[in-house]
């Protein structure tokens, strides 16, 4: 009788540290896309409402702890910055359509006033005709993002982007997508005319989401402020 206990509690603890080991691998799994050094940074989204946010705030709601686009327009930290590392995560619909707008006042066209980095669902058949600089990650009408490094519609994506100066550094997924200096770069047919780009000049301006009539859902939304100098 004492054995048969034995081997049952020996059974029992093994199925319990299965349990814990398969546990904490996915949980590893998880975050393995996440940034590690989290050291700076401060929170825009307090995952309840949209406190410190501007612009659309009927077309973007707090739901659940992320940001719904549901669909809306333009949604605008209500701060200004100017160098800074920007991280969040993101979740596609199919076909949707969405941009992050960096250095950009609040009126105008973002993607020309200020500068926009497209958020796309790459995959979907309406967009197999696009220009190179209208995938996701790249900064619209100027700079290619390297493409194949979303993940499938519907699992969220997380991203990273820096701006230093001139110089843009795009981070999907853990991958380098883009990295350019706005001050070397030349125009060209690939390229729009940089005269329709005035913003890709600006020193600071507003952060914000661009919708373009599509659900995307946002979260975990941070800055790092490398300037000093947000007003």
């Amino acid at each position: 009788m004492m054995m048969n206990h034995w081997k049952c509690n020996l059974a029992v603890l093994t199925a319990i540290a299965s349990t814990f080991v398969a546990g904490s691998l996915a949980i590893a799994n998880e975050k393995a896309d996440a940034p590690a050094d989290e050291a700076g940074f401060v929170k825009l989204f307090n995952g309840e409402n949209l406190d410190g946010w501007i612009g659309d705030t009927k077309g973007y709601q707090a739901v659940d702890g992320i940001i719904l686009c549901k669909p809306g327009g333009k949604l605008f930290t209500a701060k200004e910055y100017s160098d800074f590392v920007f991280r969040f995560e993101f979740k596609l619909t199919p076909g949707a359509n969405n941009g992050l707008g960096i250095r950009t006042p609040i009126q105008g066209d973002a993607a020309y006033v200020g500068m926009e980095l497209q958020i796309l669902d790459n995959t979907a058949d309406k967009y197999k005709n696009l220009q190179p600089y209208q995938f996701h990650g790249s900064v619209y009408g100027l700079v290619p993002a390297k493409r194949e490094f979303l993940k499938p519609v519907g699992e969220w994506n997380v991203q990273e982007v820096t701006a230093q100066g001139p110089k843009i550094q795009v981070v999907l997924n853990g991958e380098t997508i883009v990295d350019t200096d706005l001050s070397k770069l030349e125009e060209s047919e690939h390229t729009h005319p940089f005269s329709k780009h005035p913003g890709m000049h600006n020193k600071s301006g507003h952060i914000g989401f661009l919708g373009h009539g599509s659900v995307v859902e946002f979260r975990n939304i941070r800055i790092k402020d490398l300037s000093g100098a947000s007003n």
